[in-house]
C-alpha cells in the first residue's frame, strides 16, 4: 500500500520558518488577542444555549415545513434512563435514537431557527417525533431505508468541539434540508463538555469514541449493499474521523474504508499527527477532501494551545509544498475562505456547502461525474470551478 510522503518536503516543514518568526515577532500582541478571545468564549458559554427541552416532541408540523429524519449513534450516556436526554456522560457502548425534525417554511439556508419558549413549527426548528432505539432496531431502520425502491445513501456527520447534543442534531437536520436530498443522515455524537473551557476533556472524549465510530462504519458498510457512504468530520470531530479510519486500516477492514467518501471540515489536527495517521491509512479513492481556511480563528487558538503546532485546517493552498503534498497523498485540499462564516471565528464555513451542493450528505454515482481529484484549490463561490493552479469542477466537494 502506498504511503503518504508527509507534509515535510525537501527538508521543509509547515509552517515555514518565516511564518514561525512572524508568529514570534507578533507574539505579545497575539497573546493579548488570545486572552480577549478566550474571555469572549467564556462569556459566550454563559449565554443561554439550547437544552434538551428543545427535543421534546410537538404534536404537529406547519404547512410548507420540511420533515427530516435523523438517526443517531452516540457514545454519550443517557442522562435519564429510557430517554433521549444526552449531556456529557460517557456510555460504555453506543446508544441509538431516531428524531424527526420539522424545518420551518421560512427557513434561511445555513441558519438554525432555534425556538424561544414553546417551539412553533411555523417559525422554528421543531422536534415532532423521537424514538429510543436499541442496536437491532437501529440496524433494521437503516436496512428498511436501504430496501425501498429509491434507496437512500448514508451520510454520517461527526460534530466538533464545544457542541452539545441538540446543537449537533439540529445542525445535521439543517444541512440535510439545505442540501435538498433524500438522504439518510446519521449523527455520530460524542460527549462534548459543550463549553469553551472543555477543550482537553473534549479531546479525551473523541479518543474514547474512536472504536465506536469504526464499529458504526463497519455496520453501515454491511447494510448499504455496495453503496458509497459519506463521512463528514468537523473540527475536533475530524480528528476522531481520521482516528477511526486508522483503526479500520490497522484491523484490515479495507472493504469498509473503500466504501467511504471522506470530508474533513476545518480539521483540528496537528499537521504532523495527520501525516502519521495517513501513513497508516494510505491514499483513499476518491481522494479525501480537506476544507481549510487560513483565517480560522478557532484553529489559530488551538494551534497556540498545542505549542504553536500548525493545524491541518489552516494550510495555505498557495504554498507549492502543500500542492505537492496533496498530490502525493492523494488529498483534495480546498480553501473555502470565500464562503461566509456565521460563528465569528471563521470555523463553520462548511455549513454553507450544503446549500451550494445538493449532495453534501450523499454522493452521486452518475457516470462521468466523479470529479474528486487530488490537488490544492481555492473555492470559487461564483463559478463552477476551483481556481488555479489546477482546474476542478466545483461539485467535487460533494463526492460526485
Amino acid at each position: 500500500m502506498d504511503k503518504l510522503s508527509s507534509f515535510h518536503l525537501d527538508g521543509h516543514s509547515f509552517p515555514s520558518e518565516e511564518l514561525k518568526h512572524s508568529w514570534h515577532r507578533e507574539g505579545a500582541f497575539f497573546y493579548v488577542r488570545l486572552a480577549v478571545l478566550i474571555i469572549g468564549f467564556m462569556q459566550a458559554g454563559c449565554t443561554v444555549r439550547p437544552g434538551p427541552e428543545v427535543l421534546n416532541p410537538v404534536a404537529r408540523s406547519a404547512p410548507g415545513a420540511r420533515l427530516v429524519t435523523v438517526y443517531v449513534a452516540t457514545t454519550t450516556a443517557r442522562e435519564i434512563p429510557n430517554s433521549n436526554v444526552f449531556a456529557n456522560g460517557r456510555a460504555r457502548g453506543l446508544n441509538y435514537a431516531e428524531f424527526r425534525i420539522s424545518i420551518p417554511p421560512g427557513h434561511q439556508p445555513g441558519n438554525i431557527e432555534w425556538p424561544t419558549g414553546t417551539p412553533d413549527p411555523a417559525v422554528s426548528f421543531t422536534t415532532v417525533q423521537q424514538s429510543i432505539l436499541d442496536k437491532q432496531t437501529f440496524e433494521q431502520r437503516i436496512a428498511s431505508r436501504e430496501s425501498v425502491s429509491s434507496p437512500s445513501k448514508a451520510g454520517i456527520f461527526v460534530h466538533g468541539f464545544n457542541t452539545n447534543f441538540q446543537e449537533a442534531l439540529y445542525r445535521l437536520a439543517q444541512m440535510t434540508a439545505d442540501a435538498d436530498v433524500d438522504g439518510m443522515p446519521i449523527l455520530f455524537a460524542w460527549p462534548s463538555e459543550a463549553k469553551a473551557t472543555g477543550y482537553i476533556a473534549d479531546k479525551e472524549s473523541v479518543t474514547y469514541s474512536r472504536d465506536q465510530l469504526a464499529e458504526l462504519l463497519m455496520m453501515l458498510s454491511r447494510k448499504q449493499s455496495g453503496k458509497r457512504i459519506s463521512l463528514i468530520g468537523h473540527s475536533m470531530g475530524a480528528w476522531l474521523t481520521v482516528e477511526a479510519l486508522r483503526q479500520l486500516r490497522l484491523a484490515h477492514n479495507d472493504a469498509t474504508i473503500n466504501r467511504l467518501n471522506v470530508v474533513l471540515a476545518a480539521p483540528d489536527i496537528d499537521v504532523d499527527v495527520f501525516s502519521s495517521q495517513m501513513d497508516v491509512i494510505g491514499p483513499l479513492s476518491p481522494p479525501m477532501t480537506v476544507l481549510v481556511s487560513r483565517d480560522d480563528i478557532a484553529l489559530s487558538i488551538s494551534s497556540k494551545i498545542g505549542g504553536e503546532r500548525p493545524r491541518l485546517g489552516m494550510l495555505d493552498v498557495d504554498d507549492p509544498r502543500v500542492q505537492e503534498a496533496a498530490f502525493r497523498a492523494n488529498l483534495q485540499i480546498i480553501d473555502i475562505s470565500p464562503l461566509k462564516a456565521s460563528d465569528g471565528l471563521n470555523h463553520d464555513r462548511f455549513v454553507s456547502l450544503a446549500t451550494l451542493y445538493g449532495r453534501l450528505a450523499v454522493g452521486s454515482n452518475r457516470p462521468g461525474q466523479d470529479m474528486r481529484r487530488a490537488g490544492a484549490f481555492v473555492f470559487n463561490t461564483v463559478g463552477t470551478t476551483l481556481a488555479t493552479p489546477f482546474s476542478l469542477v466545483g461539485s467535487a466537494v460533494a463526492g460526485e
